[in-house]
């Protein structure tokens, strides 16, 4: 069809003219809310079932050892649609028990105004450290309160099972010399 040609249309049928199956439609709606049971839930006290695989606040988590799992590579930070998460790497001290691992974050901030919770975040942590908690009722007043710093993330997350053998020298050392034989 060229540019400019107008669409040729069906006539509207006599029923469509009178809008009389969409104001039927609608009645039934109304009558089946009408007819069946209420129910009310007793919020924060009682609490809707959440459907597998829901995405909610994201959070940092410890390993089993209390240690930051956290190695500030900074991938979510750019994989974050929103620009919603901001990381200042920092360094570890040479003296540190876990110095052996690249670099922890010193800072670690979430604006949970600009997050859209898409779990972007979790999928790209090669360390696991972030992790998308079932929370989908977070509040405060002033837009400062909005902002999760490193702190409150670590308080939010708790501890998960770590998978990564990094954390341990010996460990890592040991399966480094299981592999080899």
């Amino acid at each position: 069809m060229a540019a400019g040609t107008p669409v040729p249309r069906e006539p509207l049928t006599f029923a469509e003219r009178t809008y009389l199956p969409q104001i039927l439609g609608g009645l039934k709606t109304t009558w089946r809310h009408l007819v069946t049971p209420k129910t009310t839930l007793e919020y924060p006290e009682q609490r809707p079932a959440l459907p597998p695989g829901y995405r909610g606040v994201p959070t940092l988590v410890r390993d089993p050892h209390g240690r930051e799992k956290c190695v500030s590579c900074q991938l979510c930070e750019f994989v974050c649609p929103p620009k919603a998460i901001r990381i200042t790497p920092g360094a570890i001290p040479a003296d540190a028990p876990t110095a052996h691992v690249e670099k922890a974050p010193q800072e670690f901030e979430i604006d949970m105004l600009r997050c859209i919770y898409c779990g972007m975040c979790q999928e790209v942590c090669p360390e696991e450290a972030i992790w998308l908690q079932n929370r989908y009722s977070t509040t405060g007043y002033t837009r400062e309160e909005m902002v999760n710093n490193k702190a409150r993330l670590y308080e939010l997350g708790g501890t998960l099972p770590d998978e990564h053998l990094k954390w341990d020298r010996k460990k890592a050392a040991e399966t480094a010399g299981n592999d080899r034989h």
